[in-house]
């Protein structure tokens, strides 16, 4: 997918990143009003910074691994603590550590079930198999 961006300015409008980031004008609206975004407004007009962008492509890739917006908007405000990011960093890892348990365990409870279920349907297959009578099973 082509970004646009406006050379002069090097901003996006709100169209331009919603087709940038496969995302919906209202999705912005809701990150902006989370203080997740923060783009220049021109009266009714928002215009996406770079900035905004960097920030939008870290709430959709911490969304993606099930962080939640109030994690994801902690580390972001994390950025400015003049420690080079090493705090923000660390954090991320933590949380990315965190959230990659929960989500093997997860998967490792699916499996579980999977399992299960297929065994019930084994059985369902067995119990159906001998409650047909012989007379249907010859036709």
């Amino acid at each position: 997918m082509m970004k646009v961006v406006n050379i002069m300015t090097d901003t996006m409008t709100i169209r331009q990143m919603c087709d940038a980031f496969d995302v919906t004008p209202r999705t912005l609206r809701f990150y902006e009003s989370k203080e997740l975004l923060f783009p220049i407004r021109e009266g009714q007009k928002r215009l996406f910074t770079k900035r905004d962008r960097a920030r939008l492509k870290l709430i959709l890739r911490g969304k993606r691994f099930g962080i939640s917006l109030e994690e994801i908007r902690q580390l972001l405000d994390l950025y400015h603590m003049g420690d080079q990011q090493q705090t923000q960093i660390t954090r991320s890892y933590e949380i990315a550590k965190e959230r990659l348990k929960d989500m093997e365990d997860q998967r490792d409870e699916l499996s579980e079930a999977i399992d299960d279920l297929r065994e019930q349907i084994k059985w369902g297959e067995k119990m159906i198999a001998s409650m047909k009578s012989p007379r249907s099973a010859a036709e």
